[in-house]
């Protein structure tokens, strides 16, 4: 099945940039980089040094050379020919156009078939768990990093690239001014990860009344919240390595396990503390946290809900549903999601450049093969649409 088989160019809810070498750092204060970060040489390589901590979130930051987009499918895939990971990996060229220009990305959407895109970091998101709790360093980072890629990407790019601003929760005040100045520069989306913020008095829950000012703000915009796969701060207690790596083997085969946990948490808290209740107009879209876990978040919080009675306003997973989107993993059973959240729950997305994603993003027609055309339609595109624009309260 292709675009012409469709009758409509899709939209694609996980697009990611490779950030260029000065994303972090063109709006930083210098004098700030000890605190927020630093690029460093270490063994003839370049890392980013974040809050006085060598990152290895990546194996290269400056990401030249860089994998091809999807070269782990047939890993995720069952992996026939058994290969570990890395083998797949090895195999690396020179960083394309595409991955840092919107001009060449906007070319590059044309011939994928892609109307409109989503776009989110490779490295932001794992930056902000290692600031730790120095919450004006978070604000500092970010500021500069939104700036950047308002210069480099937009917000609202020729009304087809919608990059999203990184905006933590973690100090209210500054994040509801950085929402605004995000608004004031036509975003449409902004993102999140999936974890308890960080605030001077300790990690707190997402919903907690502490952020109800940055929720607020959300809720009065009617701008769609974007949780997006980062490093989350989970512990594996004992079970594998904590610190966000890149490296692949067996240390982090219990962490591939139990990699959908920072968003069961996320969600399940955000339920249970009722932020949709006190914030109606807040709409959240999970994105590249796929989707397994929900079978097992449906069936506990319907068993909250039975034990514990008043304690929701109305059923917790229908609350859900008005509220969540999914993007799945593209290797998830779409069936079972669908039959979850409905087809109305569900949106697109291929996850490219990266390499755990599809080698183009209409590879992934062939996952939606038991749809019909309307349900087809409204996972491929009509469901972001209506996520990408602002809803009046």
């Amino acid at each position: 099945m292709t675009t012409a088989d469709l009758g409509y160019r899709a939209f694609d809810t996980d697009n990611h940039y490779y950030e260029a070498l000065d994303a972090f750092t063109r709006h930083l204060d210098p004098a700030l980089g000890p605190r927020t970060l630093q690029w460093a040489e270490i063994d003839g390589r370049k890392y980013h040094v974040v809050g006085g901590r060598v990152s290895h979130a990546v194996v290269n930051p400056t990401f030249d050379p860089v994998a091809d987009p999807g070269v782990l499918v047939e890993y995720y895939r069952g992996n026939p020919e058994g290969k570990p990971a890395a083998e797949y990996l090895k195999a690396r060229g020179p960083i394309s156009p595409a991955y840092r220009d919107a001009g060449a990305r906007l070319a590059a959407m044309d011939g994928q078939g892609l109307d409109g895109c989503w776009m989110f970091p490779t490295l932001a998101v794992l930056y902000e768990e290692l600031l730790g709790n120095d919450i004006e360093a978070i604000g500092q980072l970010f500021r500069a990093f939104n700036r950047w890629l308002d210069e480099d990407w937009g917000f609202h790019n020729a009304e087809r690239i919608f990059a999203a601003p990184y905006i933590s929760p973690s100090d209210p005040n500054w994040a509801v001014a950085e929402l605004a100045w995000a608004l004031d520069r036509g975003a449409h989306i902004i993102c999140i990860r999936p974890a308890a913020p960080m605030t001077p008095f300790g990690r707190r829950p997402p919903a907690d009344p502490y952020f109800d000012r940055f929720w607020s703000a959300v809720n009065d915009a009617g701008i769609t919240v974007v949780v997006h796969a980062g490093d989350s701060g989970h512990s594996f207690n004992g079970y594998a390595p904590s610190e966000y790596s890149a490296v692949h083997g067996k240390a982090n085969l219990f962490r591939m396990l139990v990699r959908e946990r920072p968003i069961y948490d996320f969600l399940g808290s955000v339920i249970i503390d009722r932020l949709f209740e006190r914030f109606p107009n807040v709409r959240l879209a999970s994105v590249e946290n796929g989707a397994t876990f929900l079978p097992g978040l449906f069936t506990e919080l319907h068993a909250l809900a039975m034990r514990n009675r008043g304690l929701f306003r109305d059923d917790p997973i229908e609350t859900f549903k008005a509220h969540v989107a999914i993007n799945p993993f593209w290797e998830d059973d779409l069936g079972m999601l669908v039959e979850h959240v409905g087809s109305d729950g569900v949106i697109f997305g291929s996850d490219w450049p990266h390499v755990e994603g599809m080698r183009q993003p209409l590879d992934y027609l062939v996952e939606t093969k038991a749809l019909d055309a309307a349900n087809r339609r409204k996972v491929m595109r009509d469901n972001a649409l209506a996520l990408n624009t602002l809803r009046s309260l």
